[in-house]
């Protein structure tokens, strides 16, 4: 089995889902930026230019996902799994589109075992 920098949990999944039948295609971008903090952003692929320092971590639900260079170097080492809480308020995601269905994407990680990465490191990137 391939080792994966990124997943999505089911939860998140189906919100990814939902906004999908909304918005139409989806791009979500995780920036090392003071406004949003550093939770995953989601917007309509058509409302969002990707900066060309951003590196693309992999794909959830069919949907990519960047990353700010200087953020990936962070977590180069670390396997990200995207999930996804209740928020009823619009603090610190107020850009991105789940927050409208009173939800909040949020990052989990782990760090590679010295073996996975090795993998990772040769199959990817």
């Amino acid at each position: 089995m391939a080792i994966k920098r990124l997943l999505v949990t089911k939860a998140a999944a189906e919100v990814i889902e939902q906004l999908k039948k909304e918005n139409g295609e989806l791009v979500f971008n995780q920036s090392g930026g003071c406004c949003d903090g550093t939770a995953p952003m989601c917007y309509a692929k058509s409302d969002f230019y990707v900066p060309s320092r951003n590196v693309k971590m992999g794909e959830i639900c069919g949907c990519e996902f960047f990353i700010d260079k200087e953020q990936f170097e962070y977590f180069r080492h670390t396997e990200i799994t995207i999930d996804v809480k209740e928020e009823k308020a619009a603090f610190g995601n107020s850009f991105s589109l789940e927050i409208d269905l009173g939800y909040q994407f949020i990052t989990k990680s782990r760090i590679f075992t010295d073996e996975e990465y090795k993998e990772i490191e040769k199959d990817n990137l």
